[in-house]
């Protein structure tokens, strides 16, 4: 069992930054983020993978930045220019080399206009 930490969420007002923290009790092979609010669907935010490779939803490309610390085993989301739209609850996922998921409990990140 995996379990994820998160913290760094908070209230910013539109234009601003947060960074966002995951600290796992195991490596794994694939961490990111993915958030969701009341009514919708959950939904990928960034992801990395052991190899650095990264994929990101297009609604937050040039604006987040995913990365990891394996040595901490950790991943970071680093959020700028943030707007009202990406008011949610994050959350910290990871996902093992043999397909296990874990999820965290979340983070409320709202931004203000």
């Amino acid at each position: 069992q995996v379990q994820l930490v998160e913290s760094g969420g908070g209230l910013v007002q539109a234009g601003g930054s947060l960074r966002l923290s995951c600290v796992a009790s195991g490596i794994s092979y694939t961490m990111g983020w993915y958030r969701h609010t009341p009514g919708k669907q959950r939904e990928m935010v960034a992801i990395i993978r052991r190899d650095g490779a990264t994929n990101y939803a297009d609604s937050v490309k040039g604006r987040f930045t995913v990365s990891r610390d394996d040595d901490k085993f950790a991943v970071y989301l680093q959020m700028n220019s943030l707007k009202p739209e990406d008011t949610a609850v994050y959350d910290c996922y990871s996902k093992k080399s043999w397909g296990t998921e874990y999820w965290g409990q979340g983070t409320q990140v709202t931004v203000s206009s």
